[in-house]
């Protein structure tokens, strides 16, 4: 019997999507410090103590490096996971329902994707207090349009399909229809664009946070540690370009996971 290999630059994205996961999970167990436990002088040059050295006042860079893995992926993933329930969900309903609700729930995307997401994030973070619920909310209403859209454009293609008049024919009911003819079709291309949204999510947030108006003292994430070091590279200091290095090598694990699942599942209609 032959076993399927993975190309080597999946099986690489698998190491470090795990290896994410095992440190937001174990982070108390991998952070040799606290978060704000100072434990050094200003930007220390790496050493046995301290692997990645330590930050601009002192503070061990990979104990704060591990906690902002855990409040970025951790943020980030909520969010994403909001916005796929609710925008798949309203969505679906949209594209087979149409009509007035349609109507109301597209204009209403289509206002939201017309302006900046930076900018409605900027405004909206002037407004409301900056914690992570209102961060993880705003997150989730942008994403949720991207969501709508592409679950909407299936239910749409899928409910003219002779099947799915069938089933109404047959007395079925809407929420029926969506589970056992809509989602399996939506389901797929729901996923991929799972995976691209929690990178643009953690992407997001760490822009919010490099600004100021993300995740706020004493907590951190990349997008902080990015911000607070990043002086250091007029001086040679490399603190900043770690959380950095995390970022890109994250999105491209999740990118070329998401790419390989979609290649490999069958995306036709599943009947």
């Amino acid at each position: 019997m032959r076993t399927m290999r993975l190309p080597f630059s999946v099986a690489l994205s698998i190491l470090v999507v795990a290896l994410c996961l095992f440190v937001i999970i174990f982070a108390p167990m991998v952070a040799p410090h606290g978060v704000n436990e100072i434990v050094g002088t200003s930007w220390d040059p790496p050493s046995a103590g301290h692997p990645f050295g330590t930050d601009m006042v002192g503070r061990d860079l990979l104990s704060r490096f591990v906690w902002g893995a855990r409040v970025t992926i951790l943020t980030a993933g909520a969010a994403v996971l909001i916005a796929f329930a609710i925008g798949s969900g309203l969505g679906l309903l949209a594209g087979l329902r149409k009509g007035w609700l349609d109507m109301l729930l597209s204009r209403f995307v289509d206002l939201v994707m017309a302006t900046p997401t930076l900018i409605l994030a900027m405004v909206l973070l002037t407004i409301l207090p900056r914690s992570i619920v209102f961060i993880v909310t705003i997150i989730a209403l942008v994403e949720a349009t991207r969501f709508f859209r592409l679950a909407r454009l299936i239910a749409a293609d899928t409910a003219a399909l002779d099947y799915v008049e069938a089933a109404y024919l047959r007395g079925e009911t809407t929420r029926w229809i969506i589970r056992r003819e809509i989602l399996p079709n939506a389901i797929t291309p729901l996923l991929a664009e799972l995976g691209l949204r929690f990178i643009f999510s953690v992407l997001f947030l760490s822009t919010l946070s490099f600004l100021g108006l993300g995740v706020q003292p004493p907590v951190t994430d990349w997008g902080s540690l990015i911000k607070e070091n990043k002086d250091g590279l007029l001086f040679g200091i490399t603190a900043a370009l770690v959380p950095g290095a995390a970022i890109a090598a994250l999105a491209l694990a999740v990118t070329t996971l998401v790419d390989w699942v979609s290649v490999s599942r069958d995306g036709g209609p599943k009947r």
